[in-house]
């Protein structure tokens, strides 16, 4: 069984190491090593008590709550996981990341899929050097538990134990989640951990012409790391293909509105659950390309109303 640290305060405990530490001053003399390491066990349980103790009294009662305590007081910056070891007060506190994350539904990202995430131009999250994060750091990228988390981990784990391809496991992931935003840890998950979760998404949007839209894809009311899938259906052929750097530079100059209609999605209801797309002003099938001047925007009901008239 671990350890469980005991509740005293910061000043008493650096007081017990202090005298600890002194006694074991007298042990560097002798020649008995064990005599040396028995010495330093209670040394090394007050080390973790103290970090434990740094931790506001209402969040002792357990190691996930001061690890949960230090993220919300620390989100979008990237914290190690030795940092977690010390407020925690255990060393097994990638378990604890761990039910956070899956039975608590707080998005912590970990080094390894945010690093997959910019590979695809999906962490728009200025300030952050995700390049320097190692497999053991994480970063909080919303500040709100999500309630729903635990049932979607709980379909991403049926789903990825399919004899299926990673695409298509995760395109059943969206489509049983439409209209609900999911995080990039969760789709990795549902991809077995392949790396290449991030391209296939990426490939889901761009060549095959789902509407899975991003914080920089679409939807700047989004949280940095989660991806939705606004409706259960595909973009017509001639509109598939349209880079993302010019999708999302067409919607600011349009300012994220239908050309048509002036919907947006401030206006989103779900009796109305429509969305944005964009359409080519000269057809693709007629020579029109993917450039910014031969695009606009419009809201799906205006976009296929456009297409039937032609």
């Amino acid at each position: 069984m671990p350890r469980r640290p005991k509740r005293e305060t910061p000043e008493n405990l650096l007081s017990d190491i202090q005298n600890l530490l002194q006694n074991f001053k007298k042990e560097l003399s002798s020649d008995h090593l064990r005599e040396k390491v028995i010495a330093l066990v209670p040394v090394f349980y007050k080390l973790r008590d103290l970090g434990s103790s740094l931790a506001p009294e209402k969040y002792a009662a357990s190691a996930r709550e001061r690890i949960l305590c230090y993220f919300r007081k620390y989100p979008y910056i990237i914290i190690k996981g030795d940092e977690l070891m010390v407020i925690s007060g255990i060393q097994e506190y990638a378990r604890r990341v761990r039910e956070l994350r899956v039975q608590f539904g707080w998005a912590i990202v970990s080094g390894v899929t945010a690093k997959e995430a910019v590979a695809e131009n999906e962490w728009p999250l200025d300030g952050v050097d995700v390049s320097q994060m190692s497999t053991d750091d994480y970063i909080l990228i919303n500040t709100d538990e999500d309630r729903d988390a635990a049932y979607r981990w709980n379909m991403a784990n049926e789903i990825r134990r399919k004899d299926l391809g990673v695409k298509n496991k995760l395109l059943e992931f969206f489509r049983r989640n439409v209209g609900q935003a999911v995080t990039n840890e969760e789709l990795r998950y549902v991809a077995g951990n392949r790396t290449e979760w991030a391209r296939r998404v990426r490939e889901l949007r761009t060549e095959e012409g789902w509407p899975i839209v991003t914080r920089n894809t679409g939807r700047p009311d989004l949280s940095v790391g989660t991806y939705l899938l606004e409706l259960d259906r595909q973009g017509p052929q001639h509109d598939r293909g349209i880079p993302d750097p010019v999708r999302g530079r067409v919607l600011m100059r349009d300012e994220h509105k239908c050309r048509n209609c002036g919907w947006n999605h401030a206006l989103w209801n779900a009796s109305d659950p429509r969305f944005l797309e964009l359409h080519h002003i000269k057809h693709h099938k007629a020579g029109g390309d993917n450039s910014e001047d031969n695009l606009i925007t419009l809201c799906n009901i205006c976009h296929d109303e456009v297409h039937r008239k032609k």
